[in-house]
């Protein structure tokens, strides 16, 4: 974030430049004489954590005001789940049957997208493989912006080519992602996943079952999926959730099925209102 107002005292970026010019010696090559904030192995100390878990809540949040992004449409899903075009290559039989929401999430990026205005209900996604590539791409399909929320993972994450470069964002700790993906929401969508799309979902569903979070448009897409792998109503009959937390969700088949929902919706419409398709 660019800083215009004017002051008398060195800025950061003169000092760390200055300091990267003095003569190489043994006080200038010793680790205490760097900068404390361009010292990369100071930073990752383990007392520096409360510092890191700042920086990562702050660096986005910063760019995310600096492009004007005031609300986001929330896209979870499994990383696993092909393109139909590739549904060949899927592990499982049931992975190549879920490809067609590959296709529904792109459909569904691509219709709020073109209700956009660039800066209200823009997508956002885990800017990975499978479902996240799908949103973005849908995005870009319309001609729009779309949000990556990346972590650093050993395997599958690494940002996929649909996102908008400006709007792709890497992570350490996954409870900062979350709360980045939660904090314009306008509203939740999630299509079949894994353990990361589970813990996604009961996350967002906890902060608005207990307050801690507007209620927004939730939709579950693929109801014979999350019937098959979650029994809500044992939940309910057993008493471990109220019978009115069912109501907390919807579920959903189509893309356009989904955007009626959300401009039907009352709490969604006295916000930021996708248009008629």
């Amino acid at each position: 974030m660019k800083d215009d107002r004017r002051h008398p005292l060195s800025d950061a970026h003169s000092d760390r430049q200055s300091a990267s010019q003095v003569p190489d010696t043994p006080q200038t090559r010793a680790p205490s004489y760097r900068l404390a904030f361009a010292d990369e192995d100071f930073l990752c100390r383990p007392e520096l954590r409360p510092v890191r878990l700042q920086l990562e809540l702050l660096k986005p949040e910063l760019a995310l005001d600096e492009h004007e992004i005031e609300s986001t449409v929330v896209l979870f899903g499994g990383a696993r789940i092909p393109e139909p075009s590739k549904k060949d290559s899927a592990r499982t039989e049931t992975l190549a049957e879920l490809s067609r929401f590959y296709d529904e999430t792109r459909k569904f990026a691509k219709l709020v997208t073109e209700a956009s205005d660039g800066k209200k209900n823009v997508i956002v996604t885990g800017g990975g493989p499978g479902v996240m590539e799908a949103g973005n791409r849908g995005a870009l399909d319309a001609g729009g912006r779309s949000i990556g929320l990346n972590i650093v993972l050993p395997h599958e994450q690494a940002p996929n080519e649909y996102v908008t470069p400006e709007l792709c964002f890497n992570f350490h700790y996954f409870a900062i992602r979350k709360m980045h993906f939660l904090m314009r929401a306008n509203a939740i969508c999630v299509f079949p996943g894994g353990f990361g799309t589970l813990d996604e979902l009961f996350e967002s569903l906890t902060l608005i079952q207990t307050g801690r979070m507007q209620r927004v448009p939730f939709l579950l897409f693929g109801k014979e999926f999350w019937q098959k792998i979650i029994n809500w109503e044992a939940l309910s009959d057993a008493g471990t959730i109220s019978a009115e937390d069912l109501d907390l969700f919807q579920f959903v088949e189509t893309a356009e099925e989904a955007v009626e929902v959300l401009n039907n919706w009352q709490d969604y419409s006295r916000r930021d209102q996708i248009p008629g398709r």
